[in-house]
């Protein structure tokens, strides 16, 4: 066979094991898919792609977690999205991986969101209450922070 085809079914079979709606895709499915016996598949696909199907997976999986988990969605709801067996194995993976717990890793993106050039407006009450002269005052607090 060519190299050129083999490389476009390692291709494929690497899309499958980085379809992360699909949890239960294995070894054996991934090398038919790159029709070789899963032991060559595995040999085959850490000497082109530079890991194993199995880092591959863990990697694809933590990075759709850590998406996940800074869009807001709960611990829970990314462990039974992306398929692990329980809670308890997907935190001591991502603290593994990340070097940080999930819920932890979700409070630090929470505190560190920076949104340039913003700054406060005074709030509508002290529209209604004090006037221009209000705003006035608040913006040069401001200006001293």
């Amino acid at each position: 066979m060519p190299p050129a085809y083999r490389l476009n079914q390692l291709c494929k079979a690497r899309d499958l094991l980085g379809d992360v709606t699909q949890p239960s895709v294995s070894i054996g499915q991934a090398a038919r898919e790159a029709s070789m016996s899963p032991y060559h598949f595995i040999r085959t696909f850490a000497a082109a792609f530079g890991e194993t199907p199995h880092q591959f997976r863990t990697r694809q999986r933590m990075s759709n977690a850590q998406r996940l988990l800074a869009r807001g969605h709960s611990v829970t709801e990314v462990c039974l999205e992306l398929g692990f067996a329980s809670l308890g194995s997907f935190s001591s993976l991502f603290s593994r991986q990340m070097g940080i717990s999930p819920a932890a890793y979700q409070r630090s993106l929470r505190r560190s969101v920076y949104i340039p050039d913003w700054t406060p407006h005074p709030p509508s009450c002290l529209l209604l209450m004090g006037g221009p002269e209000a705003i006035a005052i608040f913006e040069k607090r401001l200006r001293r922070i």
